[in-house]
């Protein structure tokens, strides 16, 4: 059962109802008129007979996409998952925290211990990151303390120095640094893709995680850790996302470089190449066809949720879990065989 505190009407714009067969309902507290039909959250975690259970056909105008208008609304949190303090007195630095994947692994981290700080794009993602601070308030442990958001456009040096440097201000060091955000834009051909939006695609996805990395091993010790997020288009390529495909085949190669850099300082490097998952650059990435195909393409026909993923982080953070693990992927894909 959903903790009632976890569902409050004052932290998401939405509420759990129970059918007497008691599968969960999402439904949006929106004026009547403006409602769309609920979505149950496991009609997109189950599928019978091969068949892809399908969200409904929905856009976005722009990136970065937001949580808050999506239907059905992203799992941060499973029930199942069962928290024992893995990360008990850690600072965790989460990229993009505001939703999707980043908004579940700030929350499994604050379910494990964790004091948590995450960054967010001021102006855009205000709602979603004021969803995700009270949800990390309620979901902390009693020693950790408040979680702290930071809003900033990390491509650039200056300002992810100045992410590095207020969360240290608040809490002293960094012992886990997630870098998670990223951006995507279709283009059917090379030709589509000119100067800027490269420049840009590239600043967000992965210049951002040269610049944080660079800042926050000044206050990170011997135990640390560092995550990255690449995608499972690194491995199998995608022809329609062929500059975020190529960031993130930059991201596994950071990884293992980094990785053997930074092994002598006893900080492990990992990574994470989820497939795809239901967050909101979908709908910002994608038509509304495409949206309510997405995911149908892997072996689990469906979306993956990011409370699917946030397990992979939890794991690699956690150094009684995966002390013997750097240079590494996890693949949380659905069930798409890759190549390591």
């Amino acid at each position: 059962m959903f903790s009632r505190s976890l569902i409050s009407s004052r932290v998401l714009p939405t509420v759990l109802s129970w059918y007497p067969n008691k599968t969960p309902v999402i439904r949006n507290l929106f004026p009547r008129k403006q409602r769309k039909s609920p979505v149950r959250l496991l009609d997109i975690r189950m599928a019978s007979d091969g068949q892809q259970q399908q969200v409904p056909p929905q856009k976005q105008d722009a990136q970065p996409g937001k949580e808050h208008v999506m239907n059905p609304i992203p799992e941060y949190y499973s029930t199942n998952y069962q928290p024992s303090n893995k990360l008990q007195g850690k600072v965790a630095l989460v990229t993009g925290g505001d939703s999707g994947i980043g908004r579940a692994v700030c929350h499994s981290f604050a379910l494990e211990g964790a004091t948590v700080a995450f960054t967010y794009v001021k102006s855009q993602e205000e709602k979603d990151a004021q969803d995700s601070q009270e949800i990390l308030r309620k979901a902390k442990t009693s020693a950790a303390k408040d979680p702290l958001a930071v809003s900033a456009d990390l491509g650039y040096d200056k300002n992810c120095k100045q992410v590095v440097d207020e969360v240290v201000k608040a809490f002293g060091r960094i012992d886990i640094l997630v870098n998670n955000a990223a951006e995507q834009y279709k283009a059917s051909s090379v030709e589509e893709i000119d100067e800027e939006r490269l420049d840009r695609v590239f600043r967000t996805n992965i210049y951002s995680q040269f610049f944080l990395a660079r800042h926050a091993l000044k206050y990170m010790k011997e135990g640390s850790s560092i995550i990255n997020t690449t995608s499972v288009n690194a491995y199998k390529g995608n022809d329609k996302l062929l500059d975020y495909t190529a960031t993130k085949g930059a991201i596994v190669a950071f990884t293992r470089g980094l990785s053997l850099q930074l092994m002598k300082r006893g900080i492990r490097v990992n990574a994470v190449a989820p497939g795809p998952i239901w967050t909101p650059l979908i709908p910002a990435s994608f038509d509304e066809e495409e949206t309510a195909q997405f995911g149908a393409q892997v072996p689990m026909k469906r979306p993956g949720q990011p409370s699917e993923v946030a397990p992979c982080f939890v794991f690699l953070a956690c150094n009684h879990c995966s002390s013997y693990m750097t240079g590494q992927t996890l693949h949380p894909n659905g069930g798409t065989v890759v190549n390591g």
